[in-house]
């Protein structure tokens, strides 16, 4: 991060983020970016109205000041010359304690309009929604307006229109004011229009209304009585909106609530001008030393929360995930920029309000900042833990339920919180002081321990990515050979296998000589659970690893991963390995731990064929980065403000494009970049794939996570789209999702895009399949398509054992299709199997008697007689559940038919 950037994000970020969150807000209720536009508007005005006033005050003072002493500074500065006149000055300015630098206070608004012009600008123009909008004779709010067209030439009305009304406020706000102070305002006037002419139509129509708000204001300061004047017609306002409310009938519950609160906000002035007007004088406040102290000390704990200690946390969970695949960056940048953006917001720009605040004010802010920091640790701590796994995008798997009794619950919470706050404010001052200081070193404390976990890991971890960032997989298959593939699906789901064969007819074409197993299990609901079986046999179910306490987890994980490889290519095989899941407990697979068998060749695919270019690459960071801040807002916050906050993981970003927001079960917005990096690999297999003549035998192994991050698509193409629209083709298709008179429920998005995350790994390894037949390489390869587990998805009752997410049955269910050489047909077998069966597979009619390698025991399927037990367990992070065993979980027994509840039993 360079400084200008650093400082950017210190001052203008906040400011910029302001701007972002009201406008989505906004935008979500009227659906419309020039309206928008004009509530943004409004609301920054009003927001910032204070610290105008203040500013204007403070102007009005350095004014009168100079008009003060004017006359004899001029009489100075002409009778007498250099370090004479020099100290004569000073001490003038001295006997009536003004110093040089107060002239700057002639100039504050002229400064505070700066910072909030740079954000506008920098946000209105890059935003995209503006781009094709219309709002009344302006075509285009993404580009200059063009409204007046003479003799072939356009001339921008809006930049004009915006300049005469900042001339006009100017006059009126300036009348009787010295000519230095006019030809300042008309200047800036001047640079304004020259500057924004040709900018987009929707950023000079913010600023026009910023300047109308500014000559609406000035007229109300030269009025004898403004403030009942405001009052006045705020109320008439407010009558209107709440007529507008019953007029439209029409209008949503939502929309006429919103109507209504600004009905009543907007009576506001109208009450403050009467109690104001009738309150009796208070007693002059003094501040001390001690009240700035607690209030700064608020704002630096609320930096460090947000900044510093959210964020490296999260990051401290799986360091590895946040490492971006292009540009190789530390993700340590993103708690320096979340760290920057938290100082800007409560430390600059809280301070700023605070030093131009009045005595009372600065009173109250101090306690106010007092609770929040309560309220944001006790959200932090107590309240939205349970909302699912977070991605690296920083989004949940799961919508986060937010639930109404969460909401009151939380909301009487904070409510006992706030009153204990404000009683010890009151009557233990010293206290609030020593819980300042014990939390801050707790938070730096904290953070320091996550930023040392994290720097422990990632420069290894990106030495490592650089080193394989030119290493393309290739995939050598031989035409007069035997080739074994064995395609590991993460998450990929069995039952809906039927129903897309149904759909797509032609799939079962393609797949033709495959067997497909419905009646299969994984010995666990996640992948560091249910894969080291898969790649090493029963030797490897969470119960045999556990029985081997003496050993870490993660070597006898990394020794499944290298079973059936070893094995193959001692026979002889030409041996490629992709994407070995979680290879040293890492997120990036490590792929040293193949470095005893140079012989086997082995890559990692992810990232490979989809990467962005740097410039893109480097946008995204950015916007993480951004998110990052808005998750720590999103954490602290009352979970009645936590929906407006997440917005789908979008965090009321209006320009977010690397994340689909679903707007329900057949429309959504934007792309999943981890859709697509792995959905890259799949497509991008025939490219890959090196045929070659000769008797030479292969064995491939491949991860892939196209089934585990899925999105919705665009049908009946099943291909990602910016804009998705199936409601049309649902409608018409409704019965795809009934299969021999049995109903897949399908209720939900998540549901939805599962199922549309399956036909798509299918649809490409369909087209796979068809490329190796055109290149007479399919009846002589085995193929095993795997899944290390299943998906909660909810579907069937019949299929659950109890209310808690583990005891749904889908979540064990593994997809399971083998096509053995020379096979011709699609079958269907509902033997009993489980995800352990696939090295017996793999090495079926190839390997005679085939024994570990490792402990020197048979590969067999013997185990598979009698109970299976499974492990249920949400603690999937291997990064904290890596010891020599399993931590505790949910235990189960399974046997024969797994779609029958009465073969299923809990053990623990």
């Amino acid at each position: 991060m360079s400084v200008f950037t650093a400082i950017y994000t210190l001052l203008i970020g906040p400011l910029e983020l302001l701007f972002e969150v009201i406008f989505d807000v906004v935008n979500r209720i009227v659906g419309h970016p020039g309206l928008s536009i004009l509530f943004l508007s409004l609301a920054v005005n009003f927001l910032v109205l204070p610290l105008y006033k203040q500013a204007d005050a403070m102007q009005e003072e350095s004014r009168r000041t100079e008009e003060k002493l004017h006359h004899w500074v001029t009489h100075i500065k002409k009778n007498f010359k250099g370090d004479e006149r020099f100290m004569i000055l000073q001490t003038y300015y001295r006997q009536n304690h003004y110093k040089p630098t107060d002239a700057l206070k002639g100039s504050m608004s002229l400064l505070l309009e700066i910072p909030f012009f740079m954000a506008a600008y920098n946000f209105l123009s890059e935003l995209e929604l503006l781009n094709g909008a219309a709002l009344g004779p302006i075509g285009d709010l993404g580009a200059p307006d063009a409204l007046l067209v003479i003799a072939g030439v356009s001339i921008n009305v809006l930049p004009i229109l915006m300049t005469v009304i900042n001339l006009i406020s100017g006059a009126i706000y300036t009348k009787g004011f010295p000519m230095k102070s006019k030809i300042q305002l008309y200047g800036m006037a001047l640079i304004f229009l020259v500057f924004l002419y040709d900018s987009p139509s929707g950023l000079v129509f913010y600023w026009t209304l910023n300047n109308l708000f500014s000559l609406v204001k000035n007229i109300f300061y030269k009025l004898k009585n403004p403030r009942f004047v405001l009052g006045i017609l705020s109320s008439l306002a407010g009558i209107g909106v709440f007529v507008l409310a019953f007029v439209y009938p029409s209008l949503t519950v939502r929309r006429m609530c919103m109507l209504l609160g600004a009905g009543v906000v907007l009576q506001l002035p109208m009450v403050m001008y009467y109690f104001g007007k009738n309150a009796k004088p208070k007693q002059e406040i003094t501040l001390t030393k001690q009240d700035k102290f607690l209030f700064h000390a608020g704002c630096l704990m609320m930096t460090l929360l947000t900044g510093l200690l959210i964020p490296s946390s999260v990051i401290k969970a799986s360091p590895q995930e946040f490492i971006n695949r292009v540009l190789f960056t530390n993700p340590l940048h993103h708690v320096l920029s979340a760290s920057l953006l938290a100082a800007g917001t409560f430390m600059v720009w809280f301070g700023i309000f605070y030093m131009l605040a009045k005595p009372a004010g600065k009173k109250t802010m101090g306690l106010g900042m007092w609770i929040v920091v309560g309220v944001a640790v006790v959200d932090y701590m107590f309240f939205g833990n349970d909302y699912g796994t977070l991605s690296s995008e920083l989004v949940y798997d799961t919508y986060p339920p937010f639930a109404a009794k969460t909401m009151l619950l939380n909301l009487a919470v904070l409510s006992v919180v706030a009153g204990g706050f404000i009683l010890i404010w009151k009557k233990k001052a010293e206290l609030v002081k020593a819980v300042y200081v014990a939390a801050a070193v707790a938070a730096v404390g904290m953070s320091a321990m996550n930023v040392y976990g994290i720097q422990a890991v990632v420069p290894e971890t990106i030495a490592a990515m650089q080193a394989s960032a030119q290493d393309i997989a290739s995939i050598p298959l031989s035409r007069d050979g035997k080739n074994v593939v064995v395609l590991m699906m993460d998450r990929g789901i069995s039952s809906y296998i039927p129903y897309l064969f149904h759909e797509k007819p032609e799939l079962e074409k393609q797949f033709a000589g495959f067997t497909y197993y419905p009646n299969t299990i994984s010995f666990g609901g996640f992948t560091n659970f249910g894969s080291p079986a898969l790649y090493g046999g029963y030797e490897y179910t969470p119960e045999e690893m556990n029985r081997r306490s003496d050993e870490r987890l993660v070597d006898k994980h990394n020794e499944a991963l290298k079973v059936m490889p070893v094995i193959f290519q001692q026979e002889g095989f030409r041996t490629t390995v992709c994407d070995p899941t979680y290879a040293g407990y890492n997120w990036i697979p490590d792929l040293s731990i193949y470095d005893d068998y140079p012989e086997i060749r082995t890559f990692n695919t992810m990232g490979k064929f989809s990467a962005d270019p740097p410039q893109i690459a480097a946008a995204k960071e950015q916007t993480r980065s951004r998110n990052f801040f808005c998750y720590s807002l999103f954490k602290i916050a009352p979970v009645a403000m936590q929906p407006t906050l997440y917005v789908q993981g979008r965090y009321n970003n209006p320009n977010f494009s690397n994340r689909q927001i679903r707007h329900d079960m057949s429309t959504s917005t934007g792309i999943d970049d981890a859709f697509m990096s792995p959905y890259a690999v799949l497509r991008s297999l025939s490219d890959i794939t090196d045929v070659t003549d000769g008797k030479e035998n292969t064995f491939l192994m491949l991860s892939n996570d196209t089934t585990h991050d899925p999105m919705l698509l665009q049908e009946p193409a099943y291909e990602p789209a910016i804009e998705v629209d199936n409601r049309e083709y649902d409608a018409l298709h409704a019965d795809r999702f009934t299969v021999d008179g049995k109903t897949l429920p399908m209720e939900n998005d998540i549901q939805m895009m599962h199922y549309h995350g399956n036909m798509a790994a299918m649809i490409q390894l369909g087209r796979w399949f068809d490329y190796l037949r055109a290149n007479d390489v399919y009846d002589n390869t085995k193929i095993i398509i795997v899944s290390d587990h299943g998906k909660q998805l909810h579907h069937y009752a019949d299929r659950r054992l109890g209310e808690e997410d583990l005891e749904d049955t889908m979540l064990y269910n593994a997809l399971l299709m083998v096509k053995d050489f020379g096979a011709t047909e699609f079958t269907t077998d509902n033997t009993f199997m489980t995800n352990g069966d696939v090295p017996t597979l793999a090495a079926k009619d190839l390997v005679q008697e085939p024994v570990n390698p490792f402990t020197g025991k048979p590969i067999n399927s013997d185990a598979k007689n009698g109970e299976q037990h499974i492990l249920g367990s949400m603690d999937w992070d291997v990064s904290v559940n890596n010891g020599n065993t399993f931590l505790p979980g949910m235990w189960f027994s399974v046997h024969d038919n797994i779609f029958d509840r009465n073969n299923w039993e809990r053990l623990s």
